[in-house]
């Protein structure tokens, strides 16, 4: 079960679009769950400036097979040139936890 969990994070601009993103991936079973988070302040270096914006961290519980759709989901809908997009394996969970994600992302 663990080697097929996946988080993913990214960030989006605005709760709007993090909503819209959320419920687009649960609803075709994408993610089993998404957390939309708190507006957070970013600073990164683009283009040679340091920059700022307030983004809103998003956090998608899936499976690995899915990755590639969450990736052109997010890619899709997002406006940034190079949209933050992390894939992290879930190595350990609550196995219970880790079932019903599978369960949740798979066909109906």
């Amino acid at each position: 079960m663990t080697d097929t969990a996946l988080l993913v994070l990214t960030q989006l601009p605005d709760r709007a679009s993090a909503d819209a993103l959320a419920r687009r991936l649960v609803e075709r079973r994408l993610a089993a769950c998404v957390n939309v988070g708190a507006p957070v302040d970013s600073l990164y270096h683009w283009h040679g400036q340091i920059e700022t914006a307030t983004e809103v961290p998003v956090m998608i519980k899936t499976r690995r097979d899915h990755y590639p759709s969450i990736e052109a989901e997010i890619r899709g809908q997002h406006p940034y040139e190079l949209p933050e997009i992390i894939a992290v394996p879930i190595t350990h969970g609550l196995p219970g936890y880790l079932a019903w994600i599978t369960a949740e992302t798979s066909p109906a």
